[in-house]
């Protein structure tokens, strides 16, 4: 891996931990304004300085995200199917190679899905920007994708994906956490930032989740929904961050998200008094 590459590579994830804690906010891309993201800077501003990198479009990139933000970004390059869609394995690359290294963006990322019908697409379409990113310097984070079947989640599917995406050359691959995720991380070759998914209901089991992926040898997590979703945004992010980069346990995670809430409420009031 050229020095580069790493430098990239290592803006993304804490070199002291090794580990990251990424803000993904490129729901847009196939499911528009999604709720808490209709005005992505609006949403974003305040989380990006607890973000070790920002996962994006170019078009929320160039609209929403100020320049003068010391935060990596990882940039989305795959699309071409929205939820009204039947079948959202059917994609393509939607952003040019040239256009990525022009942004300045530290990694792109591509989702493959797995055992659809447009497998071989998707991973030939990763296999090309593959061999761009190590002509150029740029890591590929490989996303496995599952589309609306969520029954695939599981430990013998991902562990196909995961390996596949290695395979083919990704410096990083972004997935989901199941039951035996441990034996996936040993068969991976790469390391793995676990998905947040779909909005939890309780905030014990969003980090309970990261907990989880971080005990079972996870680099980090990629969360969106289960962050700038919730009323206390901030909070959340800092536990994240705790149980990440900490070691904080789920307990530990509860307790500061408690403070930091009832810290963030006092501060929101004083600034609507004033």
């Amino acid at each position: 891996m050229d020095w580069g590459l790493q430098n990239r590579l290592f803006r993304m994830i804490n070199p002291v931990t090794r580990r990251t804690v990424m803000l993904a906010c490129d729901h847009g891309y196939f499911m528009g304004p999604t709720h808490k993201l209709e005005n992505p800077r609006r949403t974003i501003e305040p989380l990006v300085s607890y973000a070790d990198a920002l996962a994006v479009t170019r078009g929320v990139l160039r609209t929403s995200v100020d320049a003068t933000w010391r935060v990596p970004i990882l940039l989305r390059m795959s699309g071409g199917s929205s939820i009204l869609s039947e079948d959202l394995s059917d994609e393509g690359v939607i952003s040019s190679f040239k256009d990525a290294l022009r942004l300045n963006v530290s990694a792109v990322a591509l989702s493959i899905f797995v055992g659809t019908r447009h497998e071989k697409q998707t991973l030939l379409n990763l296999g090309k920007l593959v061999d761009l990113g190590n002509e150029y310097g740029m890591p590929v984070v490989a996303i496995t994708a599952v589309g609306k079947e969520l029954e695939k989640r599981d430990a013998r599917y991902l562990g196909l994906a995961c390996r596949l995406a290695a395979e083919i050359g990704s410096h990083l691959i972004k997935t989901y956490y199941c039951t035996g995720f441990d034996k996936i991380v040993d068969s991976s070759l790469v390391p793995l930032v676990v998905a947040g998914g779909p909005r939890l209901e309780k905030e014990s089991d969003v980090f309970q989740l990261v907990y989880d992926a971080i005990h079972d040898g996870a680099a980090g997590v990629d969360i969106g929904r289960n962050i700038w979703q919730h009323n206390a945004p901030i909070a959340m992010i800092r536990s994240i961050r705790a149980i990440v980069h900490e070691g904080a346990t789920v307990r530990e995670a509860l307790q500061m998200f408690e403070e930091n809430r009832v810290n963030h409420g006092n501060v929101m009031k004083a600034v609507t008094v004033d």
